[in-house]
């Protein structure tokens, strides 16, 4: 879950239960308004569960279906981290789970700490995390990666793997009903 500051945002929830709900990849497209506001929509890809026990996948599957895609609780707490849900949906393709949820905010820092300064947006993550795709550029170092774009891209867009797949993880989709 600390891999990736959006999975906090989106699956905070999960992290406080004894399970857990893991996703294979995250895209981000981000379109910020200078320093200031934007708008941020965020793809979670094969969404599953790391449950061993039954009690803990009700809770993951309460927590998805219930809390985050459903209450306005979720909305709420996701407003006190500078998030305004403007909307978020889950649907299934080939058998897998996806979500999708587009946030408007105020600073960019609140995109999961991206930072705007002399003309460049730039996030800065872990060494190890795997950026599989941007339209950015990716600076390494041996303390961490930084993704920068220039003042002039309108979106900045960036994609990432989640942890290496875990055996054992438990499907969502099939419990997935559309309302």
């Amino acid at each position: 879950m600390k891999k990736f500051l959006v999975a906090i945002s989106f699956l905070t929830i999960s992290v406080l239960l004894n399970g857990c709900l893991v996703f294979h990849k995250v895209s981000y497209t981000v379109q910020p308004n200078g320093a200031k506001g934007g708008t941020a929509t965020l793809y979670f890809e094969d969404i599953k569960s790391d449950a061993i026990g039954n009690k803990e996948f009700e809770e993951d599957k309460n927590a998805l279906f219930e809390y985050m895609l459903s209450s306005d609780e979720f909305i709420s707490e996701m407003k006190k981290e500078g998030k305004k849900i403007k909307s978020r949906e889950l649907y299934v393709d080939n058998n897998k789970l996806f979500g999708k949820i587009v946030f408007s905010y105020d600073k960019i820092s609140e995109v999961e700490g991206m930072q705007y300064q002399d003309g460049f947006y730039f996030l800065t993550i872990p060494p190890t995390d795997s950026v599989i795709s941007t339209n950015g550029v990716v600076v390494p170092s041996k303390d961490h990666k930084r993704i920068m774009w220039d003042k002039s891209i309108k979106e900045l867009k960036f994609e990432m793997l989640s942890d290496a797949p875990k055996a054992g993880l438990r499907e969502l989709a099939p419990f997935y009903t559309k309302e």
